[in-house]
């Protein structure tokens, strides 16, 4: 249990993300307190399968931002797919200015070696954003970087070498954090998948089950951490 109200940022790639990552520990962090707010690089997914019209889109983002009781949430216009041509600095210096916003305690970002490419940029880039306040003097010192991972992505790596996901950090959410990420991800339409899917209903209890598993709670959502100065 946190002993304070905490500011954290998630920032990730695509609108789902935010909620595959990390869904129920937003909304386990926002029941104790704190601000939970998401920094989206691709706000409009032009490139993606059955995509929505971008009205509801944005609907769509906002019901699941809701149900989370996110704080709120901040849209790029990355281009789906091709972060790869876009200057490196120009991610950093988005997700910095998020940053200089939020003044976030504590981040959540993207495992870089997971299967989709952009999040990959969004990881590296969020990694040297996350240093700004070792740059500026105005800046709220992070207390922690987190990594996450995204079912139907990062499990879909192929783990060739040491760079797959390593999960150190683990939060217990309960079941009832892990049906409001299910209810948040059906507000995305088009995103579930029936089982034996990886972002099924079945397949993220399961998910939740094993990580709790691994740190003898009942239910988690499991993170690598890369630093922690101060822990929650």
């Amino acid at each position: 249990m946190m002993s304070k109200a905490l500011t954290v940022l998630s920032v990730t790639a695509h609108p789902d993300d935010e909620v595959l990552g990390f869904g129920a520990t937003a909304a386990k962090l926002v029941s104790e307190g704190s601000h939970v707010y998401n920094c989206i690089l691709s706000g409009q997914v032009e490139a993606r399968r059955n995509k929505p019209e971008q009205e509801e889109l944005q609907a769509d983002i906002k019901n699941a931002e809701s149900i989370l009781n996110c704080t709120g949430t901040i849209l790029g216009s990355f281009p789906n797919i091709e972060f790869n041509t876009v200057p490196h600095i120009e991610l950093v210096r988005f997700i910095e200015n998020a940053i200089q916003d939020i003044q976030p305690d504590y981040i959540f970002t993207h495992h870089p070696y997971d299967l989709n490419n952009d999040h990959y940029h969004v990881s590296k880039a969020c990694q040297a954003a996350a240093r700004l306040y070792q740059r500026k003097s105005d800046i709220t010192p992070i207390k922690g970087l987190y990594l996450m991972e995204i079912p139907s992505s990062t499990d879909w790596s192929f783990p060739i070498d040491s760079n797959h996901f390593q999960p150190n950090t683990f939060f217990e959410v309960g079941m009832e954090n892990i049906q409001k990420k299910i209810s948040a991800l059906d507000a995305y339409r088009g995103v579930m998948r029936p089982y034996p899917h990886s972002r099924s209903k079945e397949s993220l209890e399961a998910l939740a089950t094993f990580r709790g598993a691994q740190a003898g709670v009942r239910y988690a959502e499991a993170f690598q951490m890369i630093f922690q100065i101060t822990p929650f």
